[in-house]
């Protein structure tokens, strides 16, 4: 085979890894949107806050210790030397279900029934103030998060391809980071069982239930406010496992909240309402991206990707506003 030939599949496997790790952050926004009808603007920031509190439980640092130390004059940092990763992880999901619980009774039982944009701004107002509370909580240095999964690139698979090339050819193998490909495959697990979930439990129809109808859903006996801690409870953990991936890909720091913005045109492609949507419309925006990057981007001076995923999204705007999997949007009058 050809040089080019091979690293052009290279370019498509890495998207393809690119890809679900976008899908990840992106399932936490569909679920949301499924059950209650919000899009969940905080997303990004819980996947930040789950990733801070885990490696705070890891490394067994002190919570708000900067505060306290700066209102008492002690010098606390650290309670112990850790605890091992289940146990870390263990912990930070009993912290996201009792983030959930927190936001139900806080924010969200007062904004039943009330328009989409209004709770669209809440969301937004409880980014932030996470955000912040993070900071105050964990501090705003850059963390090394570690719990066990393998990463860099995987030295068989480049003997392997390395063989591949036309003899004489200066082809050194095919890089894919490992890390990438348990995202993959944590991914294909986590959209398999939560459809499974949504489809075919009495907890998933209600949840689709609710987001049909609030009011009707109460007439028959669903409880609202049940449901919201459930799913925002399921989303913490989505936010988890993404904040996990991202955080050992690229370090925990702030600016991992980001990663919202990079899953929107996954939603617009995917559609907000479907599970599987989120992992086709990650992978057509990871895939799109690299080969964009790898064959268009020499010509017009390069660093495609930072706007490739968006002038797709768009494009699906302008020609499938309800995305591949969506609903079909009818309006009757």
């Amino acid at each position: 085979m050809s040089p080019d030939f091979l690293y052009a599949v290279e370019v498509i496997l890495n998207g393809l890894m690119a890809g679900v790790m976008y899908s990840l952050v992106a399932l936490g926004f569909v679920l949301i949107f499924k059950a209650s009808g919000i899009f969940n603007y905080a997303q990004g920031v819980m996947a930040l806050f789950a990733a801070l509190t885990l490696v705070g439980f890891q490394t067994g640092q002190v919570p708000f210790s900067h505060l306290i130390n700066a209102m008492f004059g002690t010098d606390y940092h650290n309670w112990s030397n850790g605890m091992n990763n289940f146990m870390a992880i263990v912990l930070t999901m009993l912290v996201m279900i009792a983030f959930a619980w927190l936001v139900e009774r806080i924010v969200l039982k007062h904004l039943v029934n009330q328009e989409p944009i209004i709770l669209f701004m809440a969301t937004i107002g409880l980014a932030f103030f996470m955000e912040g509370f993070g900071d105050l909580m964990w501090g705003a240095n850059i963390k090394v998060l570690d719990v066990g999964i393998p990463s860099g690139g995987s030295f068989w698979l480049e003997d392997v391809t390395r063989g591949w090339a036309a003899e004489g050819s200066e082809y050194y193998g095919m890089y894919i980071d490992v890390l990438d490909v348990w995202a993959a495959v944590i991914a294909v697990v986590l959209v398999v069982a939560l459809t499974l979930f949504s489809q075919f439990t009495k907890t998933g129809r209600a949840l689709r239930a609710v987001a049909d109808d609030h009011q009707a859903a109460l007439t028959v006996g669903i409880s609202l406010r049940a449901i919201w801690v459930i799913v925002w409870s399921i989303a913490g953990f989505v936010a988890l496992v993404a904040g996990i991936m991202w955080g050992s890909k690229s370090g925990v720091q702030f600016s991992l909240s980001l990663i919202a913005l990079k899953a929107l045109p996954v939603l617009i492609l995917g559609g907000f309402t479907s599970i599987p949507g989120a992992i086709i419309g990650g992978l057509v925006i990871g895939v799109g991206e690299k080969l964009f990057e790898y064959s268009i981007g020499p010509m017009i001076g390069g660093a495609t990707e930072n706007w490739f995923a968006y002038v797709l999204a768009l494009l699906f705007l302008m020609f499938r506003p309800q995305g591949l999997f969506g609903d079909k949007i009818i309006e009757r009058v």
